[in-house]
């Protein structure tokens, strides 16, 4: 059966420069909550991971299965709390993926990333007091190239792993998909918290899972050895890599942005409902 797409508002572009938003309480509201969301990040799931790997050999660690719910969970949660604030990015590739497509200005974009980092390294730090030695010999969550692997092996994980995270954030929130498959009920953090989880599970043997900059960055620094310090520009070259591609793939392929959706009406069409 065809459904006939709904009306929808596509937002118009924000402005690269906007110094009105910096006269604005909001702006500054959602660096906040970008900072506080960060910290509590990267509180849950560094202590999930120190815990999971001192409780290793025993009964009472979480697992694999438990470090991912953790990361995933934590999004979701984080998500759908800040989401009408701030816009719920928690990480420094999706903020960037977000700049690309237009969805944010620069000033808010840049003081987004930096809130996150600064949330990260706070919120491994209060890890780090409350786990005392525990945290320091079980690698402080902190991000590194896997014996086995190479660093192009790598790179390669986090760039696919961050494709995947920043196209469903745009999927899930493409304005176009809520009007067209307004039947359905989405609640965008959800698939974004299953994004993260299952890249986890695949990629975590590999680099630890990074596809987040602010979260590898925060451990490097507090924890502060050298194998995590010196492969930490691949947890921030290859998100930012994979967020680009991602965003290339979704505007300007699969939404046809750089062509404009009058240029290209005679070639849609209505996909048959599931339903």
């Amino acid at each position: 059966m065809e459904m006939e797409g709904e009306d929808y508002e596509e937002h118009p572009p924000a402005p690269l420069l906007d110094s009105l938003e910096l006269k604005l309480w909001s702006f500054y509201r959602a660096v906040i909550a970008e900072f506080v969301a960060t910290l509590l990040f990267l509180y849950i799931t560094m202590t999930t991971v120190v815990e999971n790997k001192q409780s290793k050999g025993t009964c009472g660690g979480v697992g694999l299965l438990g470090e991912a719910w953790a990361f995933g969970g934590m999004i979701f949660v984080l998500v759908y709390c800040i989401s009408g604030i701030s816009g719920g990015h928690v990480n420094p590739a999706v903020t960037f993926a977000l700049f690309l497509a237009r969805k944010v200005s620069l000033p808010r974009a840049v003081l987004y990333v930096v809130a996150q980092c600064l949330g990260a390294v706070c919120g491994t730090a209060l890890v780090k007091g409350i786990q005392g030695s525990f945290y320091a010999s079980n690698g402080g969550g902190s991000n590194s190239v896997s014996p086995g692997y190479s660093k192009g092996s790598a790179l390669l994980a986090e760039i696919i792993g961050t494709f995947v995270l920043v196209y469903t954030v745009f999927s899930a929130t493409d304005p176009k998909r809520k009007a067209r498959d307004s039947h359905v009920p989405v609640l965008a953090p959800l698939p974004i918290g299953f994004a993260v989880f299952l890249v986890y599970l695949a990629t975590n043997s590999i680099t630890g899972t990074g596809i987040n900059p602010a979260r590898s960055f925060g451990p490097a620094v507090i924890y502060g050895h050298k194998k995590p310090l010196d492969d930490l520009w691949i947890f921030w070259v290859g998100p930012l890599i994979g967020a680009a591609v991602a965003t290339a793939y979704h505007r300007y392929l699969l939404r046809a942005g750089a062509f404009g959706s009058k240029n290209l009406g005679s070639l849609r069409s209505h996909p048959a409902s599931a339903i």
